[in-house]
Formats: C-alpha cells, sequence, structure tokens
C-alpha cells in the first residue's frame, strides 16, 4: 500500500464562549485547525486533525502545520501508512523538531491502518479497555463564583473531572480559588489545577504549601522542567507535567527524577500517537499515571485522544480532555465518539472512527503531488 494523494484543509473553529487562559493573561475565540487527508492506491483514506491552541500558547500555530506538510510532502507520499515508524523517521529526517506540524500525518496514518487491518486504533496500540474515559472539562479563569458555575454546567452534562485554570500574579486569589473549588468538590471528581506555566518559583511555593493539606494535584507550574525540579524539592503537593513534555527525553528524565506524579500527554504537542506510545508505556513502567488530550480542535482531535486513553489501563488514566463540546460548529456530525455523560468511549470502529464532512470543510488548500 502507497500514500498517492495529500490533501490539506483550514478550517477557523470558533469557541462558544472566549477563553481566559491561567490568569486572564492571554484570551482565545477562534482556533485555526488543519485537516489531513491521505489516499491510498488501496482504496483506503485516512483522516486527521491537527489544531494548537492558538499562536501564543507554545510555540506551534496552525499556519505552522501546513507549512511543515508542505515541506515533508515529498518525502510521506509513495510510503507505506501501515507502516507508522517509517513515515516517522522520514518526516523526522526532512524536517527535525516541530513535532505539531508532523501529528496530523501520523493520525491519518493510525486511521489507514486501523481500516487495514479492521481494528480500532485503541486495539492496535495494545489492548482497548471495555469502559471509556472520563471526560475532563477545561474551566476558564475568572473569580472563584464564575469557574464554579462553568463547573457546574459540565457536571449538569455528567463531567467528573475538570481542569481549573489558575496561575494569575495575585497569588492570595489563587489560593482563595483552589480553596473554593475545593470546598465545592463532590467525593467522585478529579480536580486538576492547570498553572500554564504563569508561576514563578516563588511564587508556586507560596500557592502549593499554602494548600499542601487538601491534597491537590498542579499542572506545570513553572515554566521549565529546570524550574519544576527546583518547585519539587520544596514542596509536596502532587504535579502533572504536559507544556513540558514534548520529546521521549523529557518524559525519561521526568521519571527519572521524580518531576511528577502524573504525565499530561497532549497528542498535537508530541508528535502524534506514534511518539504518544512510548511516552505512554515510560508512564506505566514508572508508576505515573497520564491526561491524554488534543491541544485543541474537533471531534477528531478528541477521538485521537480517546483511542489513547482507552489504550491506557484503569489505574493508569484519570481522564481524556473533550474540546468538542468547546467549539461552535462540528465538521464530523453524527460521527466519531461523543461525550455521553460524562464518558468518552471508541467503540470497534476501525480505524479512528470518525470522518468529516468535506462539504463542511470546503475545498483543500493545497494536494500533493
Amino acid at each position: 500500500m502507497k500514500i498517492t494523494r495529500l490533501s490539506v484543509y483550514q478550517k477557523d473553529l470558533p469557541l462558544r464562549d472566549p477563553y481566559w487562559l491561567s490568569g486572564g493573561r492571554l484570551r482565545f475565540d477562534v482556533l485555526d485547525a488543519t485537516f489531513v487527508k491521505l489516499e491510498t492506491d488501496a482504496g483506503i483514506t485516512g483522516w486527521g486533525e491537527g489544531t494548537p491552541w492558538g499562536h501564543t500558547y507554545v510555540p506551534a500555530h496552525g499556519s505552522g502545520v501546513r507549512a511543515g506538510i508542505e515541506t515533508m510532502a515529498s518525502a510521506i507520499v509513495g510510503l507505506d501508512p501501515r507502516k507508522v515508524e517509517q513515515v516517522e523517521r522520514a518526516m523526522d529526517r526532512c524536517l527535525p523538531g516541530h513535532y505539531y506540524a508532523k501529528q496530523p500525518v501520523d493520525m491519518a496514518c493510525w486511521d489507514i491502518m486501523g481500516k487495514a487491518f479492521e481494528m480500532p486504533v485503541a486495539d492496535l496500540l495494545g489492548n482497548r479497555r471495555a469502559s471509556g474515559t472520563p471526560a475532563a472539562s477545561s474551566v476558564s479563569s475568572g473569580e472563584p463564583e464564575y469557574m464554579l458555575s462553568i463547573i457546574d454546567d459540565y457536571r449538569s452534562r455528567g463531567y467528573i473531572a475538570h481542569s481549573a485554570k489558575v496561575g494569575g500574579s495575585d497569588i492570595d486569589k489563587d489560593i482563595a480559588r483552589i480553596r473554593y473549588i475545593e470546598a465545592q468538590r463532590r467525593d467522585d471528581e478529579i480536580i486538576l489545577y492547570d498553572v500554564n506555566r504563569a508561576w514563578t518559583r516563588r511564587e508556586a511555593s507560596i500557592v502549593m504549601n499554602a494548600v499542601a493539606e487538601l491534597g491537590v494535584t498542579f499542572e506545570q507550574p513553572g515554566e521549565t522542567l529546570d524550574d519544576i525540579a527546583a518547585i519539587r524539592q520544596i514542596t509536596t503537593s502532587p504535579i502533572s507535567i504536559d507544556e513540558s513534555l514534548v520529546t521521549l527525553q523529557d518524559a525519561t528524565r521526568i521519571a527519572r527524577e521524580g518531576l511528577a506524579e502524573v504525565f499530561g500527554i497532549k497528542l498535537n504537542r508530541v508528535g502524534g500517537l506514534t511518539k504518544a506510545r512510548r511516552m505512554r508505556d515510560l508512564a506505566i513502567a514508572h508508576g505515573i499515571q497520564m491526561f491524554v488530550m488534543a491541544t485543541g480542535g474537533t471531534v477528531m482531535a478528541d477521538t485521537e485522544a480517546a483511542q489513547l486513553a482507552q489504550s491506557i489501563p484503569d489505574a493508569f488514566i484519570r481522564a481524556c480532555w473533550s474540546c468538542q463540546d468547546m467549539l461552535a460548529v462540528d465538521i464530523a456530525p453524527g460521527s466519531g465518539p461523543r461525550c455521553i455523560d460524562g464518558v468518552i468511549t471508541v467503540d470497534e470502529s476501525p480505524g479512528l472512527g470518525v470522518t468529516p464532512d468535506e462539504n463542511l470543510l470546503g475545498d483543500p488548500s493545497a494536494s500533493y503531488p
């Protein structure tokens, strides 16, 4: 089997409501999504999606995905998409780094492989749990009452996992936010307090030590792995790392040095399923739990994350973010796993199990060859 054509589509994805990153320091209203269609000489087509969370969050942006694919296209067309590591090596040789540009191609390859072998991607990744994965909300930063109102809205839809944004310049307010939300936490809920790198080492130590008795988990409390290593020495709260978890080398350092108890694996950031499954296995080997997430995007991006999440044993998976519920558009009506009663479940459908409506995507912005 060979890839005969690679087509690229661009689509703006407006959010239902304005979204404020930790501490209200960045506002997001629309996401720039890239969709990839791989056609093969066997008549099997695969789809992928790469949607960075804007261009001010981390070093990734929508137009960069498309520029990267243009650079790599000649190295991709003609390869066997079922040989995902061959495709991975070809992309890495052609364009070192830029993992976020490679992820949608990798995703489309896994979709084709699943269809070729008539298996869901989760089974190809090792084993698909019968049970689905708790869906995690993402709670925009704001006043404590406002944040709780968002959590309550998600609760009404069955969500039990929430990522609440903290990390403002007013650390007293952060302490108040955490204590207020924790006082309202339900017994079965998973609440992750996501700092998005906003704290200095001093601010992180003050807030985390001030609420240490609550036993809450903080995500990315510092800018870099070196910052988190320093914070780790003077705090006892559990830590999750996502923004500084980009490469397998990052994952190895985190595990070896005991920097975190949780991996936040964002598939667009790490380069797709081929690279993410190595992080999954490393985490399990070191007793590290995981959140699995798209960086942003539609039901397609959520489905990729759900496939990986459902290949992770129950003891190691915390939740899987659902971004699709934050969007004002749906590019795949009636297709793919949806969040039902707070859970995302992938079924026995071969491949990813989701296909976009090409009429909603419009004409390709580029095709190769």
